[in-house]
């Protein structure tokens, strides 16, 4: 968008340039070969009355002294030389716009991936589609000390169990659709192992707990050994445009809360994630970005549907 207003205040900077050289580079050809620059002329009475660009004063000449098929073709050779150059300039800023919807790719119909990246999810509200960012919540590890003293009071032996999980029992985000497509374009671990798009990303069922959402669990060993375990969701990664990475799940999803992970290793997780549910009967994301108002012309009474502006 800011793009396309940059382009057209240089294109009517343009025009009001080119307009005002046209007027001072008219020329009036005389039949001994100078000419007299001029900004505008008018012929009454066998005589030529012009206003000289030179000395921005009104001057007059006989209208004999004038060679006016030499001054009409060096006016048309410069006219067109004018369009040339214009039109040189729309055909670059169409290029530029062109390269900038390459560099936001198209996800549905009127509606790109940001630019600066994230993570974005595709949902479909009441057979509309609409893009809504996902912001990266922290999962908190609790310690679960009373279960674990008592374990160990009755086997000293026994593994250590810690849950990690996100405050609150809903996401902010609520997908409509059981099939979200979701989009990440953001900067990875790269002092992890490097793992395939399929094991790197991954959606994780959380459970419900009280005032709470569990993202997973942790088994600490009596040598200190950590494991993790987590409801992995069938999923499938693939590179899509540029930097951004599409991520869909195989089967769809029922009802409940979800969240995007990054494994840093194939047993380990970023506890940074990216948290959203799936309602259908959910009320409209707020934040969503939805497509452009489609221009339609109405035929006799029937009103034709148009998709409402994003916010």
């Amino acid at each position: 968008m800011r793009l396309r207003i940059y382009i057209l205040l240089l294109l009517a900077f343009l025009m009001g340039s080119l307009a005002v050289h046209a007027q001072i580079s008219k020329r009036l050809i005389l039949k001994d070969g100078t000419y007299q620059s001029a900004t505008k002329w008018e012929v009454a009475n066998g005589r030529v009355k012009y206003y000289s660009s030179e000395r921005a004063e009104w001057e007059e000449m006989p209208e004999s002294l004038v060679d006016w098929k030499a001054t009409n073709a060096w006016e048309s050779d410069h006219s067109t030389e004018k369009n040339d150059e214009l039109n040189k300039v729309l055909k670059e800023n169409k290029a530029d716009e062109e390269t900038e919807g390459a560099a936001n790719p198209l996800v549905a119909p009127g509606i790109r991936l940001p630019d600066g990246g994230g993570v974005e999810l595709l949902d479909n509200f009441k057979n509309r589609p609409q893009l809504v960012e996902l912001v990266q919540n922290g999962g908190e590890i609790n310690k679960q000390t009373g279960r674990n003293i008592l374990r160990a009071t009755i086997n000293p032996i026994a593994s250590a169990k810690q849950s990690i999980e996100l405050k609150g029992v809903h996401a902010r985000v609520q997908a409509h659709t059981p099939t979200p497509e979701l989009y990440l374009d953001i900067d990875m671990d790269t002092q992890s192992a490097p793992l395939d798009l399929a094991d790197h990303f991954r959606i994780v069922r959380l459970q419900e707990k009280k005032d709470a959402r569990v993202l997973g669990s942790l088994k600490i060993s009596m040598i200190g050994k950590v494991s993790q375990e987590q409801a992995f969701v069938k999923t499938m990664a693939e590179k899509f445009s540029g930097d951004w990475i599409k991520l869909v799940p195989l089967e769809p999803l029922t009802p409940g809360e979800y969240a995007v992970v990054e494994m840093l290793t194939p047993k380990e997780m970023n506890l940074y994630v990216w948290d959203f549910g799936v309602n259908p009967s959910a009320p409209e994301n707020p934040t969503a970005w939805k497509p452009d108002p489609v221009k339609t012309n109405p035929t006799g009474t029937d009103e034709s549907p148009i998709l409402l502006p994003h916010k």
